[in-house]
């Protein structure tokens, strides 16, 4: 299956975001792309069979899901993450981001503040914004290459500004923080003590790195379950997004109709067959494609290390604990924002998540999506040399 992974496919004219539309966002259309979460692989064959059977009948009309989807989703919940989910607490959604907005809009109310762990996730920002909310920001403290939660600010900003919901990402992008059961209970702790609801994102919790384990945030206490709004998808874990379909598990009642609420206020019913069908086979039948994925992926990450420790030491890598997401350190060659930009744009045609979009505490570092074939990856390592090379001042 490997060889699978190490297939270069050509994603051009195909619609994708990533490959196709960098004209129009402004960029080069020969440039690199590595830059949105979704992977250069083709899914796991399992879930093309069971779209083509779909495809194959031929009406595509109003979809629901029975309730074998959701005794999938149960199980592998259970085996892989040890928590059992219950059906009436699932909401179907076309998307994580859409079901962050609705829990913003359910649970507060426009000039309220929202909690946010930056450098973070950019929609986070974006969503809270753009319903007229305002953002608190509990910035994540870098120490000795590993990001940390100073857990009294934490508080301070839920007390100070009256902040009633907080945005959890977990596994953290961009970092790579696959965050404790220890620190996990400190944040449920102070949000239960003020009494603040958490809208835990777990889109990537399938991604950990050998020697970490992903804990679903709502598992932990009974107090915490109910103040939770638990945020999955197969869209990362099986490379699905463009089928847009999330599952949002709401144990709380009360916050559960509230939030069907919003979602009905957004005109928003069934999520699409194609979705449905994708999803249910994957977590009935990918568990080896992703066992093998995740074996490749950590390859794909200690070829970036060994490259950058031999042929770039002065960008730094901050070691994930999880996702494909990889958080590079460019600080140490002394750029402006703007000569960053040139580099990797211009002199290294590649496209990348420049830091500060995740937040101002993500100035000077790069987000690169690891989930490609290993040669792109050379590719894009050795664009980096040849581009740093070149620059007179370094």
């Amino acid at each position: 299956m490997s060889s699978q992974f190490d297939t270069i496919i050509n994603r051009k004219n195909t619609n994708s975001l990533k490959y196709d539309f960098a004209v129009e966002r402004g960029r080069d259309e020969n440039i690199l792309p590595l830059w949105v979460a979704d992977m250069d692989f083709m899914v796991a064959p399992e879930i093309i069979e069971a779209l083509e059977k779909s495809v194959k009948h031929g009406i595509y009309g109003y979809s629901e899901s029975k309730k074998d989807y959701f005794e999938a989703i149960q199980k592998w919940f259970l085996q892989k993450h040890q928590y059992s989910l219950k059906e009436e607490w699932l909401v179907k959604t076309p998307g994580v981001v859409f079901a962050i907005a609705q829990a913003i809009r359910a649970y507060t109310k426009k000039g309220d503040y929202v909690l946010i762990q930056s450098p973070v996730y950019y929609p986070f920002r974006e969503t809270i914004e753009v319903n007229d909310r305002k953002v608190a920001v509990n910035s994540l403290v870098l120490k000795n290459g590993h990001y940390e939660i100073d857990f009294e600010d934490f508080e301070r900003q839920i007390v100070e500004k009256k902040t009633k919901l907080f945005l959890l990402c977990n596994p953290h992008n961009p970092v790579g923080r696959v965050w404790t059961k220890e620190e996990l209970t400190k944040i449920g702790d102070i949000c239960v003590r003020n009494h603040v609801l958490v809208v835990s994102d777990e889109i990537h919790c399938d991604f950990t790195f050998p020697g970490f384990a992903h804990t679903v945030f709502a598992s932990i206490k009974k107090e915490f379950e109910q103040i939770s709004i638990l945020c999955t998808s197969p869209s990362k874990s099986f490379n699905l997004a463009g089928l847009q379909i999330s599952n949002i598990f709401i144990p709380n009642e009360e916050l559960r109709k509230q939030f069907e609420r919003a979602v009905a206020q957004a005109g928003y019913s069934q999520v699409g067959l194609p979705g449905i069908v994708a999803c249910k086979a994957a977590y009935t039948y990918g568990e080896e494609w992703l066992k093998q994925l995740k074996v490749y992926l950590k390859e794909n990450l200690d070829f970036l290390r060994e490259y950058l420790k031999k042929e770039l030491p002065q960008i730094t890598l901050i070691e994930p604990e999880g996702t494909y997401l990889i958080w590079l350190d460019f600080r140490a060659l002394g750029l402006t924002k703007e000569a960053l930009h040139t580099l990797i744009e211009e002199k290294a045609g590649l496209w990348l998540d420049e830091g500060d979009i995740f937040g101002p505490e993500g100035e000077g570092f790069e987000r690169i999506n690891i989930a490609c074939p290993r040669k792109t990856l050379e590719e894009a390592l050795k664009r980096i040399r040849t581009a740093v090379s070149s620059c007179p001042s370094l």
